[in-house]
């Protein structure tokens, strides 16, 4: 006899049990909701298949449980632990490519509903869509959505630049396969394969802007979803990609030869990751250096151009666009750090001449720096503040300036809720508004980023989901009971959607 707490769902590989969960918490009214969780889209990237594009994963006989997330892909911990919360280590290399769904229960043999994937940051480094932080159930539930996350290779596993061992940008090739298994399978998990909205915080935006620009994925996207998005960081050049692959193998004491992929596929993964995060440690030498060892090279799978060629080639010009970022995007990274603590205005302006370089032509020239640094804070924070808008704040808003130019509405954001007590002086950090978006505030304990929370929280956080949910649905962030939220303007008086203690 089926269990109808149990549904069955079939995929191309094979069938999954998934539960049915209360999509309802004290903040939120909602509905019962279908989770399946850890759903393999790939083969295990382990043995020949470690540094390989992401293969088709084995069929499957009988029902494969998804009742619990699968595990992580291998990482060290995050740099954001002391904002954000640690985390129990939950990573293995066998079984990393999985994904996660969260749909209405109502939706299994019922009525299509739109679908957001979204994907993870942490730096192309660290990370987990499995993870309670994202746990979909009552974004699912408030916004009538499918919602679905995914796992990508990380760090050298995933970003390691070796041409030679068809090893480039493999973390990219890895959602471009979990969208690709999205839009195959999510009809059967009650989803509209037309109707698919990609998004992601941080890197996970990053990812999100490159499958909707990239020609091969681009035609599965109908809307783009960008928190936090790093769109001032470039994609890296190739040049500079295979010489930290080069520092990265003397490291490991790995010859640079035709034999680098057997070495490397024999070594344990944890002596991967050491290595890795010996390299991060020169490469972050100087006050401001924040951007990761690896991340996407231009020209790579996934990443054939950047954002800006893929604006002026229309590449988004068919896609409804969200952006925001947060108040003080860069005081986890930055604030905290006593040599930035104690900088003179000159310590402030040769980091920023230090830094500039790694932006390419996404900031203003160096002659401008100085009337560019605040003067009304310390120089620590205000190069701190400034780092923020170069990496984050102004490109969101370069974005929605040339697509408002062109008559294309983006709906732009910026929040600003701060904890209270903010002892660290974090401000409203990177990463603040992930609770508040999934209604998941019991999974960051003693968070510095939250502070205490109240009603009032509570609301802020049913505002800005459901204004998100409303996007991934309709196009625009607008729906009954939410606040009118206009497309950003060319002009003298642009809108920006402010979500903060009193939304508007």
């Amino acid at each position: 006899m089926a269990d109808e707490r149990r549904p069955v769902v079939a995929t191309g590989r094979g069938r999954v049990r998934g539960i049915i969960t209360n999509g309802v918490s004290p903040a939120r009214p909602g509905r019962e909701v279908a989770a399946f969780r850890g759903i393999p889209y790939a083969a295990s990237p382990v043995g020949e298949l470690r540094f390989a594009p992401p293969q088709e994963h084995p069929s499957w006989h009988g029902v494969r449980d998804a009742e619990r997330p699968g595990p992580a892909a291998p990482q060290n911990p995050s740099r954001l632990e002391a904002v954000m919360g640690r985390r129990v280590p939950d990573w293995d290399e066998e079984g990393c490519l999985n994904l996660n769904i969260w749909t209405p229960a109502d939706s299994l043999g019922g009525t299509p509903r739109p679908v957001l994937v979204w994907i993870h940051g942490g730096g192309f480094s660290s990370g987990s869509g499995g993870w309670d932080w994202y746990d979909g159930a009552r974004l699912a539930a408030l916004g009538d959505i499918t919602a679905v996350s995914i796992n990508y290779r990380l760090g050298p596993l995933g970003y390691l630049h070796l041409p030679s061992l068809d090893a480039v940008n493999l973390g990219s090739q890895d959602q471009g396969a979990a969208l690709r298994w999205v839009r195959e399978n999510i009809a059967a998990f009650g989803g509209d394969p037309e109707l698919i909205t990609v998004g992601g915080q941080s890197a996970g935006a990053h990812s999100a802007l490159a499958l909707a620009a990239d020609p091969q994925t681009s035609h599965f996207v109908r809307r783009v979803m960008l928190q936090s998005a790093p769109l001032g960081l470039p994609p890296q050049h190739p040049d500079d990609a295979a010489a930290t692959a080069a520092a990265y193998l003397c490291l490991l004491g790995v010859a640079h030869d035709a034999d680098a992929g057997k070495a490397l596929r024999t070594l344990p993964v944890e002596q991967l990751l050491y290595a890795h995060g010996q390299l991060m440690a020169t490469l972050t030498r100087q006050p401001g250096d924040v951007a990761p060892a690896m991340w996407p090279v231009l020209g790579g799978p996934g990443q054939p151009g950047t954002w800006q060629q893929a604006l002026a080639d229309g590449m988004l010009d068919d896609k409804d666009v969200l952006i925001g970022t947060v108040a003080t995007e860069m005081t986890p990274f930055l604030a905290m750090d006593p040599r930035i603590k104690a900088f003179t205005r000159d310590d402030a302006l040769r980091a920023l001449d230090h830094l500039t370089p790694r932006l390419g032509a996404a900031v203003p020239a160096a002659h401008s720096l100085p009337e560019a640094l605040p003067s009304d804070v310390s120089p620590g924070r205000g190069f701190t503040d400034l780092v923020g808008d170069l990496f984050f704040g102004n490109r969101a808003i370069e974005l929605a300036a040339h697509r408002a130019a062109r008559d294309l509405p983006s709906y732009v954001y910026r929040f600003d809720r701060r904890p209270e007590p903010d002892d660290l002086g974090l401000g409203c950090p990177h990463c603040a508004e992930l609770p508040f978006l999934f209604d998941t505030f019991d999974a960051y304990p003693d968070s510095p980023m939250l502070g205490a929370l109240d009603d009032q929280d509570r609301a802020l956080g049913r505002a800005f989901a459901g204004a998100l949910a409303a996007f991934t649905a309709t196009g625009a962030p607008n729906g009954d009971g939410l606040a009118e939220w206009r497309p950003y303007a060319a002009g003298p008086d642009p809108y920006v959607m402010r979500f903060g203690p009193a939304p508007r």
